[in-house]
């Protein structure tokens, strides 16, 4: 079979750092931090009280109120970077075959706010079954394509995929391989998350996951820092058009990038911890290297996963070692998340954004937060701490790894 060139050509995101593309971006290479004390709730009594929230932010701006009542905060967060990558897309609908346009959407948790107040509404009652209508709707995690399909009336693949923090490159992925293998020719892809509850907070921290560097939120977030403690939670969406090379050109479409390959890998080692020695994600890299055929020394730019964690920081290094050797040192390196937190199953969707963007501006968004040195790592390794860099960027390499030991790696090209 012949293969088609899958390009990207629309881009949406709602983040702890900019509630568009342009702010987003413009934000991350000034090296702004999302991070501050939650206001979703009191957080008073939480270990972590702090987090990466979208602010500013008011679903009804964007959706009808009726509908947005309908909508767990993921799905409104979908939504909303959805319609921006539609709008920034120029698709006319009416000119397209909606039988052969999708949407493939990715999230680790899906209604966590909504099950949460459903089942402790239902626990402080007097036992009397009283549950919203709309709450198996609003939690279910594939519920945000499904209401993507039903507004653009996109009849081709649908689904959402559930793989930890990897959920949204994973969707990436599939709907890669959905347009390249002549299945579909567009495919609204990406992933959305809204986990800032008690329960996710209390449920991280009860894993030791989280930072609780309550007294300075904003360097909390500090990947590849020697005092790192756990990461950041944060939440949005990020949103990308997907679409056949020759649809594209044929209608005269701005083309971001190509996305060239992806890889997927297990840990097959820990249900939260990452292998030692780094293998799922030297794997991980190697097949994604291998799909978009091309060699280690034409990737110039990886976004790591880089979560801030003391164990995850380390095996990727050590895995990026093995797969890149001596043009390791070559490459530019950094962590966005040290900017707008852990996204979960939507962190591959803004990143893989912000990768994209790299590309599109030659410029490299800084890891921030660095002020030690940890003697564990190679600080040979151009981590591109607290500054961004400029830098020719023809080929991106995107990381996110999740619990339960699933690796995904993604990479892009300028076109």
């Amino acid at each position: 079979m012949q293969l088609k060139r899958v390009v990207i050509t629309g881009l949406g995101a709602l983040t702890p750092i900019g509630n568009t593309v342009p702010e987003y971006w413009k934000n991350l290479t000034k090296g702004v931090s999302g991070a501050a004390p939650i206001t979703r709730f009191n957080a008073d009594k939480f270990r972590t009280r702090f987090a990466c929230e979208v602010k500013n932010f008011d679903a009804e701006d964007y959706l009808d109120r009726k509908e947005a009542r309908k909508m767990d905060p993921f799905t409104r967060y979908a939504m909303v970077a959805c319609q921006e990558a539609m709008s920034d897309s120029g698709l006319d609908l009416d000119q397209i075959d909606r039988d052969r346009a999708g949407v493939i959407w990715g999230s680790g948790i899906g209604g966590l706010r909504t099950f949460q107040d459903e089942v402790t509404g239902f626990s402080q009652g007097d036992g009397t079954p009283r549950f919203n209508p709309f709450f198996i709707p609003k939690m279910i995690a594939d519920i945000s394509a499904g209401y993507m399909s039903i507004k653009y009336q996109f009849r081709g693949p649908n689904f959402v995929t559930v793989s930890a923090c990897a959920s949204a490159t994973n969707a990436l992925i599939d709907a890669f391989t959905y347009i390249r293998t002549g299945r579909a020719d567009i495919i609204i892809s990406g992933g959305s998350e809204a986990a800032v509850t008690e329960a996710g907070i209390g449920g991280f921290n009860a894993m030791k996951a989280l930072s609780e560097r309550n007294d300075d939120p904003s360097t909390a977030s500090r990947p590849f820092d020697r005092d790192r403690d756990g990461f950041v939670l944060g939440e949005g969406a990020g949103a990308l058009i997907l679409e056949d090379y020759d649809h594209a050109k044929a209608r005269n479409a701005r083309i971001y990038a190509e996305l060239i390959g992806g890889g997927m890998s297990a840990d097959a080692h820990h249900i939260t911890a990452p292998h030692p020695e780094g293998i799922g994600a030297t794997n991980v890299m190697k097949k994604a290297l291998q799909d978009a055929n091309i060699d280690p020394e034409e990737v110039d730019y990886i976004n790591v996963h880089g979560t801030s964690t003391p164990l995850g920081d380390i095996s990727e290094t050590l895995a990026i070692k093995k797969v890149f050797g001596d043009h390791s040192y070559n490459l530019n390196i950094s962590s966005t998340k040290s900017m707008t937190g852990h996204l979960l199953g939507a962190a591959g969707a803004i990143e893989a954004i912000a990768s994209i963007m790299a590309i599109q501006n030659q410029m490299i968004p800084p890891t921030i937060n660095h002020f030690t040195d940890d003697e564990n790592l190679d600080n040979r390794l151009n981590l591109t701490f607290n500054t961004a860099q400029e830098r020719t960027v023809n080929v991106a390499l995107s990381n996110t790894f999740g619990f339960g030991g699933h690796n995904t790696s993604i990479i892009f090209r300028k076109v």
